[in-house]
């Protein structure tokens, strides 16, 4: 049946189907964007290698229930000229409308949603054996398949791959990854893909032509990218805008029916970002709110054009998407030519980070002007690598040096903008470690008249302080802990903590699997409130020793095994059975004699002791 057909006979009917039933497609040519599955059905049919079971999976609305009637509708073709299977639906057959409706009496269709259990598997395969009433085939389509039981599942398997040369079974799912292996390996599988935005852009134009309704081309691309790749989820959206519009659909009334922000707008906030302006990216996104956008929308829609000015730096070719605005195709050329990589690849971490905030948060407003703080003022600081790149650049004697104490301060290694501070005579540069949300402070003192200039110099490597204190082991640092009384974080850092290098003012460990995320933040601010000093503490990707729990386990095993092996001891365990060792204690005097601990800790889990 033709769409003027179909129109023609709702306007008899005086009922009003909604555009997704309307236009939905009777063969496969009207099927759109899943050209690949058409080419193999087609070749399939051709060459009378029909299979018995068809598995369809894909998202939402891609046409998996409309492409399974079409295939049954193949299946059973039959006309005056033809009467076999075929891929060629040119006019409408005998069984096509009834099939098509979804009332043919060979045509089964059984929603796996509401039919779960065994019993409603049990009746198909009862079922199968009887020939159809009119048909070529007996066709079963089980939608949403992924919810049948387990149980359901192994009571179609035999069934499933001998059937009866009458029957044909069309499985669709969402789901693919919850059918059984066994399932899909009796089935042939196509994977409907996701329409691209131009593709839905230009049959929703179609549609509009037929429906003679006006509509914009920015409103209908805003439509296609809200879709997601669902031509159903399109037409309902584009169905629900004329109804909202009175006849011409525009750009802002789809903006106003979804929430969306404007897109132009969207780009001057990802401009004042881009330029470290907090106050203008502040109002943007307050005016952008106070007409009805959703804050976490609005930094969904910054973190698309990042991914877009991204994509465009390496695939300018990309600007060509029929999906895209005149602003978006234009400014987003112009932003990948002058924006570098790392300031974008920070600035969609940044991005995807905050959205999750602003979902989770009870104040969205408040936490999305909080993202958008953080992420202006990132923009305008250099990288890490940056930052030291340009410190190693610096001449020794150039302007790279510090003058007097009184004299004025140096200046930053600028990147896209770092400040100074100067205390005294000390200038320092705070520059964000990448991944933490860490500070590591480079500092580089001032010099007196008299003396020569000095190279700058890090924490790590400056002078000690004759009263510091001094730690070059993780047992030090665990005395320090236990000196301070913090037990529990003693217990963390013994037990996940492992040793890769320490150096004055500068540590790097390993964490065990487990170790609480929090535990690299905790040691540092623990180390310069114990230590008065600053600590670089870094996670490092080497292994590192044994963490101090697994050197103490490792020697009471030890000294456990040696007790074991003990004559004396030996001849007590085979005098009492079910006696166990439960402690070793060796004499203070063997103790400092020979090294070993003096004493061992029982352990409640031993199963040998004493």
């Amino acid at each position: 049946m033709t769409e003027a057909g179909t129109s023609a006979t709702d306007k008899a009917n005086g009922a009003y189907r909604v555009l997704a039933r309307k236009y939905r497609p009777s063969d496969f040519s009207g099927l759109i964007g899943q050209e690949p599955m058409v080419r193999t059905l087609t070749n399939a049919f051709a060459a009378g290698r029909i299979a018995q079971a068809w598995m369809l999976t894909g998202v939402r609305g891609v046409g998996k229930t409309t492409t399974a009637r079409i295939l049954a509708r193949a299946l059973n073709y039959k006309t005056n000229a033809i009467d076999k299977p075929t891929v060629e639906l040119t006019q409408e057959g005998e069984h096509c409308k009834a099939i098509l409706e979804g009332r043919h009496v060979d045509v089964i269709e059984m929603d796996a949603a509401s039919h779960t259990g065994i019993d409603d598997i049990r009746d198909i395969i009862d079922q199968v054996r009887y020939a159809p009433v009119s048909a070529r085939y007996k066709v079963y389509i089980i939608d949403e398949v992924h919810m049948l039981s387990n149980q359901a599942f192994n009571g179609l398997l035999k069934t499933l791959e001998e059937p009866p040369p009458h029957v044909k079974f069309i499985f669709a799912t969402t789901e693919i990854r919850k059918v059984p292996i066994t399932i899909l390996s009796r089935c042939q599988r196509f994977d409907l893909r996701r329409i691209d935005a131009a593709v839905i852009k230009a049959d929703l134009a179609r549609i509009g032509g037929l429906e003679g309704v006006e509509a914009e081309d920015e409103a209908l691309a805003m439509i296609a990218r809200a879709a997601e790749g669902s031509m159903r989820d399109a037409q309902s959206i584009f169905d629900q805008a004329i109804a909202h519009s009175s006849g011409r659909v525009t750009a802002e009334t789809v903006r106003e029916m979804l929430g969306l922000a404007d897109r132009t707008r969207v780009i001057d906030l990802f401009a004042h970002l881009m330029g470290g302006d907090v106050a203008a990216a502040l109002a943007e996104f307050r005016a952008q709110y106070d007409v009805g956008a959703d804050p976490a929308t609005v930094l969904n829609d910054l973190a698309e054009f990042n991914h877009l000015v991204t994509r465009l730096r390496f695939v300018p070719e990309a600007a060509d998407d029929a999906a895209l605005s005149e602003d978006e195709r234009t400014r987003g050329l112009e932003f990948s030519r002058t924006l570098s990589v790392r300031v974008l690849s920070r600035s969609w971490q940044m991005l995807l980070k905050g959205i999750q905030e602003v979902q989770s948060s009870g104040r969205p407003v408040a936490a999305g002007e909080m993202v958008l703080i953080r992420l202006a003022h990132a923009t305008t600081l250099p990288t890490l690598d940056e930052a030291l790149k340009e410190l190693e650049n610096r001449p020794a004697g150039g302007n790279g040096q510090a003058g007097h104490a009184s004299g004025p301060a140096p200046s930053a290694p600028s990147g896209n903008g770092g400040g100074n501070m100067m205390t005294g005579a000390m200038a320092t540069q705070r520059m964000p470690v990448s991944g933490g949300g860490q500070t590591m402070r480079l500092v580089q003192p001032a010099l007196a008249e008299d003396r020569a200039p000095a190279p700058m110099v890090s924490p790590a490597v400056q002078e000690e302080p004759a009263d510091a204190v001094r730690l070059a082991s993780l047992e030090d640092i665990a005395n320090l802990a236990d000196a301070n009384r913090d037990m529990a974080f003693k217990v963390q850092f013994k037990r996940c903590v492992r040793l890769v290098q320490i150096e004055p003012g500068r540590l790097s460990v390993n964490l065990v699997d487990d170790a609480p995320k929090t535990l690299l933040g905790d040691l540092t601010n623990r180390l310069k409130d114990w230590t008065g000093r600053r600590w670089m503490v870094s996670l490092s990707s080497e292994p590192g020793g044994p963490t101090l729990a697994e050197q103490e386990a490792g020697r009471r095993e030890s000294v456990l095994a040696d007790a074991r092996a003990d004559p004396a001891v030996m001849a007590i365990l085979q005098q009492f059975p079910g006696a166990r060792i439960i402690d070793v204690r060796i004499p203070d005097a063997v103790a400092e004699d020979t090294g070993t601990l003096p004493a061992i800790e029982p352990d409640e889990d031993e199963d040998d002791d004493f």
